[in-house]
């Protein structure tokens, strides 16, 4: 492993990971309202849909997912739905003055939910382009590419179960039902915003 061409690739994805945007949004948001159980079967759902984005890239799909018009026209459809829909559920628990405290165990929603927020998200893949692309060359070998996209599939990971964790303390969750119907309604704004935009760029090809 050459790890001078893989440290950039870290950086890059790292920075990109760690980023406010709807995943890490989501994922703080679970664990705020939820708790740490159902915050990390959502990280953990959204981890394997960043590894999915990851092999697609790594195997060179990703190059072929782009130049399919149609194809990247129903994934950011689809991803810009759920963004909506994600939007129209914090709207509502917005709205409502008791709130949603779901602190079921039913930990396979949760995971699916986690799944489906980063499988419908076309961008992931593009992100991951840029990110390989910062240290791997024609020349490097697979060894190298599997050694990347597996380093940072675990970075995606401690990144999502360290949201849950850090937002899942006493203290953080006392917080948020204090002051929950503020965040919710910023939360569905932010995720109306991400759902219109990425609809819009779908339709503006």
């Amino acid at each position: 492993m050459d790890f001078n061409s893989i440290l950039p690739i870290l950086i890059a994805f790292i920075v990109v990971t760690v980023s406010p945007g709807p995943a890490n949004i989501a994922v703080a948001t679970v664990a705020m309202s939820s708790g740490r159980r159902n915050g990390i079967y959502f990280g953990l759902g959204l981890s394997i849909g960043l590894a999915f984005w990851g092999l697609v890239a790594a195997t060179g799909l990703g190059v072929i997912l782009q130049a399919s018009e149609v194809a990247l026209l129903m994934l950011k459809i689809l991803g810009g739905g759920y963004l909506l829909w994600l939007a129209c559920q914090s709207a509502m628990s917005a709205s409502s003055s008791a709130g949603k405290i779901d602190g079921s165990k039913r930990n396979g929603r949760w995971f699916i939910r986690g799944l489906m927020l980063n499988i419908s998200n076309p961008k992931a893949v593009v992100a991951w382009m840029a990110a390989l692309s910062m240290g791997l060359g024609a020349g490097d070998s697979s060894a190298q590419v599997i050694s990347a996209t597996c380093i940072c599939i675990a970075i995606g990971f401690i990144n999502y179960a360290g949201h849950a964790f850090a937002f899942s303390f006493s203290g953080v969750m006392s917080g948020y039902q204090r002051f929950r119907r503020w965040f919710d309604g910023v939360v569905a704004g932010l995720f109306a915003i991400a759902g219109f935009s990425l609809i819009k760029s779908a339709l503006s090809r």
